[in-house]
């Protein structure tokens, strides 16, 4: 696996692999779902039917445009598209893909579900993986939100390049610090999860609820810096490891309260780390931003049917869009009190707990979807852009001129 790396070689690697920098061209998506019984959506769902429905699209070809599809630890499906070098191409490969993946669950009596958090059930781990036996030890120590994320929630993730070099509104910089403004926005306008076992939770988010309060040194945002390298090294190396791979039998679990930083300057007992070790400890950082060479915006709560494709499209046109981006940056000002540049952790919470019923929220809210519009507007002869500007704009006029989210349906009992 390689040589120990020193400390100062781990903050080296830090920089060189999470902003990879280049004009900003690529979009792609993840998926999550919730998988639910057609007939009988409180029902425990056997993972054996889901993985029966499942294994001919896993295997190569087996998705239309070659997409991964892996399990989550409570059995929640997630697709994964590759990058795609526009946003129409994304949405057409993952429209291809989403519609196998339903077939072929609807032919097991099986559906894929609407919102961000399991409504009804508290869903067991049906995964032994040893990372994620050892990701729920080490979440139990701080609550029970560990094991409602790891078992109960779901997502849709924008993936979107960093960004180049340069100074304006395609440096990685710029697009940093603009995609944590955007942050509370997205959270706000897309919360699907109102719902915990049956009863209103008091957010309409609560699945940025859980994240929240599950274990803040690796699910807050990171400090702001205007060097954006300098920062996630920081937030990468003092976060504790949530786990430690060991060859079986023995488990993953990680002495508590060691950093990666503590770990590279030499831990008794332990091997030094090595670069695969602090790749893999990327990978259980949990912030709503995380940098992967690309950027993973992680804060949207999973939309019911193809609604997806909304927050695809509003957030990789306002990061994207030379125009679009200036007038989200002036839209989200509002949000950063004190000369600050990006929002505090209090907005982050206020959008996860009120959605854009808040003014201060919902007037973002409304002129980021009045700049995407603008932007989506002029979409030329690509029907997929036109039908996704349709989709935008009647998003739009639903939730967000009203002062509304999916949520508010759930909460309503009007969600079909």
């Amino acid at each position: 696996m390689g040589t120990g790396l020193a400390e100062h070689e781990a903050q080296a690697h830090v920089y060189g692999v999470c902003f990879k920098t280049g004009p900003p061209l690529r979009t792609g998506v993840e998926l999550e779902w919730l998988v639910q019984d057609a007939a009988d959506g409180r029902r425990t769902v056997d993972p054996l039917r889901v993985d029966r429905a499942l294994e001919p699209l896993g295997r190569p070809g087996g998705l239309p445009s070659g997409a991964r599809l892996t399990r989550e630890p409570g059995g929640q499906v997630e697709l994964s598209s590759l990058p795609a070098d526009s946003l129409a191409d994304c949405v057409r490969a993952a429209l291809a893909d989403t519609g196998a993946a339903r077939g072929a669950l609807a032919a097991e009596g099986l559906l894929l579900a609407d919102g961000g958090l399991e409504p009804y059930r508290d869903p067991p781990r049906v995964s032994e993986h040893p990372r994620y036996r050892a990701m729920e030890s080490y979440l139990d120590r701080v609550g029970p939100w560990g094991r409602m994320m790891m078992r109960a929630t779901a997502a849709v993730q924008v993936n979107l390049d960093a960004g180049d070099d340069g100074s304006g509104v395609t440096g990685y910089r710029f697009r940093w610090q603009l995609v944590h403004r955007l942050g509370p926005v997205l959270v706000a306008a897309f919360a699907n999860s109102p719902l915990w076992r049956g009863r209103p939770t008091g957010w309409r988010s609560t699945r940025r609820a859980v994240w929240e309060r599950m274990d803040p040194s690796r699910t807050r945002p990171p400090e702001p810096d205007a060097d954006p390298r300098a920062a996630w090294a920081r937030y990468a190396l003092d976060a504790p490891l949530l786990c430690l791979r060991r060859d079986p039998p023995l488990d993953w679990e990680a002495p508590p309260g060691l950093t990666f930083r503590a770990w590279s300057r030499g831990a008794p007992g332990l091997r030094r780390p090595t670069v695969a070790d602090l790749d893999y400890h990327l990978t259980t950082l949990f912030p709503p931003v995380r940098p992967r060479g690309w950027l993973e915006l992680r804060m949207i709560d999973a939309q019911g049917g193809d609604g997806w494709t909304v927050p695809l499209a509003l957030a990789a046109t306002l990061l994207d869009d030379p125009a679009a981006a200036r007038a989200a940056w002036e839209a989200t000002e509002p949000l950063c009190p004190n000369g600050a540049v990006v929002p505090p952790e209090a907005a982050w919470s206020r959008a996860a707990r009120l959605g854009p019923a808040d003014p201060v929220l919902g007037k973002a809210v409304r002129s980021c979807f009045e700049a995407g519009l603008a932007a989506l507007a002029p979409t030329g002869a690509d029907p997929e852009l036109r039908r996704l500007g349709e989709q935008v704009a009647a998003f739009a006029l639903r939730y967000a001129e009203r002062g509304r989210c999916p949520a508010d349906d759930l909460l309503e009992g009007r969600h079909r």
